[in-house]
């Protein structure tokens, strides 16, 4: 990366978003149970990486329907604080890590979904171990046997989905990554046929180490991924977003939900990614549309506190809303109809790059996650990592890991 990120406002934004995320997300019950595994570095790095995942509001890499934050983010800043390093150090090892995971993820898209594949599991080791690779200064060698390492423990399902399981495989993703930079610079190595073998990563998984023009994505220029990425403004999956926009623009306009059947169009990939139909909790509620239209048309849009727990009467008219799947779509736009009748079309949801969230609701959303905590915590890019691990409630741990090698990268 050539970029000096303390100039780039694009991997600040994301990074920030991360972070707010990160910072609600400890006490959900998914991020306890990985605290509860230790507080060694790889338990810090999943469970910094779980708590960030876990509200499912964190950016999103729409290319490769990937949370590519998830993953490399909580590498680059638990591992940072560990060494003692820098923000700066941290950013730039976010944003080489994010590129890198970004291109893998778009190259590997729709195959992996399409497979039932998690693409932020599968490609996070990825992302994690270039991250790592930076912040521990690993040769060109050392850092392809980095991701070699980690990505012999890729995985993860899109049948996690609406359950603990899916915030938690990010975690595990992360610590991966880390783990396969260190084993890698204790001189470990994996041979080029478990990622381009017949039954190595690319083969067995359909995902793909290149960008689809051909240039090795460990490589060479890889572009601004991050020009692409996605602020949400919904606690929700991707999925539900522009269905929830739907519902909020019939509701302005006058609209009320009695006892119709309502029909909402996505494209395929949208309703695969929120397929929960009969919601049982709040976790589930997050994947379905028909309860978050439902939500949105009764109580307006939801918001974190409103998946604590199940809206009982959401919950009954959501049986009256039908999802159908129109591929003519865009792959996350939506239309919501009443007999026959268009009520509202969204081609995309507020966040994505053809609609961008204004500084001040970046702000706003990470004021309702993390109150005043992080208000100083990226202000000097000087300052160790440590403090804003500390700010967010993440918590790092002394540990026995090494500075030997690394990169003090400050901007």
């Amino acid at each position: 990366m050539s970029s000096p990120v303390d100039a780039d406002p694009a991997y600040v934004a994301g990074f920030t978003d991360w972070l707010a995320c990160a910072c609600a997300g400890v006490r959900e019950r998914a991020a306890i149970a990985v605290r509860a595994t230790g507080e060694d570095l790889l338990a810090d790095v999943a469970f910094a990486a779980t708590a960030g995942h876990v509200l499912d509001f964190d950016d999103t890499f729409s290319d490769g329907v990937a949370h590519v934050s998830a993953a490399t983010a909580p590498a680059a800043l638990v591992l940072a604080a560990h060494l003692g390093l820098s923000l700066a150090a941290t950013l730039e090892a976010y944003a080489e890590g994010y590129e890198v995971m970004a291109a893998v993820a778009a190259a590997s898209h729709p195959a992996l979904y399409d497979a039932g594949w998690h693409p932020t599991a599968v490609c996070g080791p990825i992302g994690a171990a270039v991250a790592a690779s930076r912040l521990l200064g690993l040769p060109a060698a050392q850092r392809e046997n980095a991701v070699a390492v980690a990505l012999l423990r890729a995985g993860g399902t899109r049948g996690a989905f609406g359950s603990d399981g899916k915030a938690i495989q990010v975690g595990l993703a992360a610590a991966a990554g880390v783990q396969g930079a260190l084993l890698a610079r204790a001189g470990a190595s994996v041979d080029r046929r478990a990622i381009h073998g017949p039954l190595g990563f690319e083969a067995v998984m359909g995902a793909r180490l290149e960008q689809p023009g051909g240039t090795g994505a460990l490589h060479g220029d890889l572009g601004r991924a991050i020009d692409r990425n996605w602020i949400k403004l919904y606690p929700s999956c991707l999925g539900t977003h522009s269905p929830i926009e739907t519902a909020a623009r019939a509701r302005d306009g006058g609209y009320r939900f009695a006892h119709e059947q309502l029909e909402v169009r996505v494209h395929p990939v949208a309703r695969q990614a929120a397929h929960v139909e009969v919601v049982a909790d709040g976790l589930a509620a997050k994947f379905s549309i028909p309860y978050c239209v439902a939500h949105t048309l009764i109580h307006g849009p939801p918001r974190v506190i409103d998946f604590a727990a199940i809206d009982p009467a959401a919950r009954e008219r959501s049986r009256l809303v039908r999802v159908t799947v129109d591929r003519s779509l865009p792959e996350f736009g939506a239309v919501l109809t009443v007999a026959g009748r268009e009520l509202a079309r969204v081609p995309c949801p507020r966040g994505a790059p053809e609609r961008p969230v204004a500084a001040s609701e970046l702000a706003a959303k990470v004021a309702d996650l993390a109150g005043t905590r992080l208000d100083q915590a990226l202000a000097d890019l000087g300052a160790p990592a440590a403090a804003a691990l500390n700010a967010a409630g993440l918590g790092a741990t002394e540990t026995a890991v090494s500075a030997r090698g690394r990169r003090g990268t400050t901007a």
